[in-house]
Order: C-alpha cells, then sequence, then structure tokens
C-alpha cells in the first residue's frame, strides 16, 4: 500500500504539469492543489509502511526519488514562467544538483554494501523544499494569494537551497569515506 502510495506522487506530476501549463484562469490554483496533494503523500506513505511493517528496498528507493521528481518538475516550471528568475536560479539549481550528484553516490556505494542513511536534518530539507515549491506556486500570476507571497517564497526557496547544500556536503564526505574505505573495495 506505501508503495502504490508513493507511485501516486510521481503519476500526479503529470497532472500537476498539465495544470500548470493550461492556459485557462484558474491553472496555477489547480496545480497548487495537486501538488499540495502529491507533496502530502510524502508523510502519508511513511506512516502507511511503519504501522503496516511494509518497509522494503523499493519503498527506500522510490520515496526520496518521488520527493526529488516532484519538487525537481515543480521548480523547473517556476523559473520556466518566470517566478523564480535571477539568483532564484542558482537555489534551483543548488537543489537539483545536489539531488543528482547524492543520488549517484547512493548508487555508487550499492555495490560495496554500503548505504548513505536518511539524516533528520535531510528530513527537514525535503521539508523546506516541499515548503518552498508550494510558496512559489502560491505566489505565482493568477495563483492563490498572489505575486505579494512572492519575497517570503522566494526566503524559503534559499532556506530549502542552504539545507540542500548542507546536507548534500555532509553526504559527500560520507560518501568519500567509504568509497576510499579499503575493506569496501
Amino acid at each position: 500500500m506505501a508503495n502504490i502510495i508513493t507511485l501516486a506522487r510521481i503519476l500526479l506530476i503529470i497532472p500537476f504539469a498539465a495544470a500548470f501549463l493550461a492556459n485557462v484562469s484558474w491553472n496555477m490554483k489547480a496545480a497548487l492543489t495537486i501538488f499540495i496533494i502529491a507533496a502530502l503523500t510524502d508523510f502519508v506513505d511513511g506512516r502507511v509502511a511503519r504501522a503496516r511493517g511494509e518497509t522494503s528496498a523499493l519503498g527506500a528507493a522510490l520515496d526520496p526519488l518521488a520527493d526529488k521528481l516532484l519538487v525537481a518538475a515543480a521548480l523547473i516550471l517556476l523559473a520556466r514562467n518566470g517566478v523564480i528568475q535571477g539568483l532564484g536560479v542558482i537555489a534551483v539549481l543548488i537543489i537539483i544538483l545536489r539531488e543528482l550528484i547524492v543520488s549517484g553516490l547512493r548508487e555508487a556505494l550499492g555495490p560495496r554494501g554500503k548505504s548513505l542513511p536518511v539524516t533528520a536534518l535531510s528530513k527537514w530539507k525535503t521539508t523546506a523544499q516541499l515548503a518552498a515549491a508550494g510558496l512559489l506556486l502560491a505566489a505565482a500570476p493568477l495563483g492563490a494569494v498572489g505575486e505579494s507571497l512572492r519575497p517570503a517564497a522566494g526566503g524559503v526557496l534559499w532556506l530549502a537551497a542552504v539545507l540542500t547544500a548542507w546536507t548534500g556536503a555532509d553526504y559527500v564526505r560520507q560518501s568519500v569515506k567509504l568509497l576510499r574505505d579499503p575493506a569496501a573495495n
């Protein structure tokens, strides 16, 4: 059941993007609604997995992937339509590049029987990323709140970028140590 919820989060990216790109007056409100539903599944799937004893390697791989795909889709679309611009694009690049680097490191560690455990700060990072994307969607033209929210939403985006860089640096440090371990070769 938990993996089905996680897969639903990934599949919701398609109607989210379609709503975002639709040429109708309610598109951003619909996109925000779909995004919120998808983001909430991140909290639901973990609770369901623990409550039902459904933790699995598949779930452990799919859950962070679903988060990364949802956040990346939202941030790319927001940059595309100009809600994120200027230095905000640097924050988007920090977030996307970190996620790709950490995913690659996890893949490199897998064949060696090593892993990078998810940290509490990394969970806060994901929450900040989801909050930033949601606030920026609400701050978009025709969004639920409007452009007056954009400075605060941009601040949350930078908070997410700082947490993302911080946790990414920690994962890189841990990975390098594990990959250099002669016992693991």
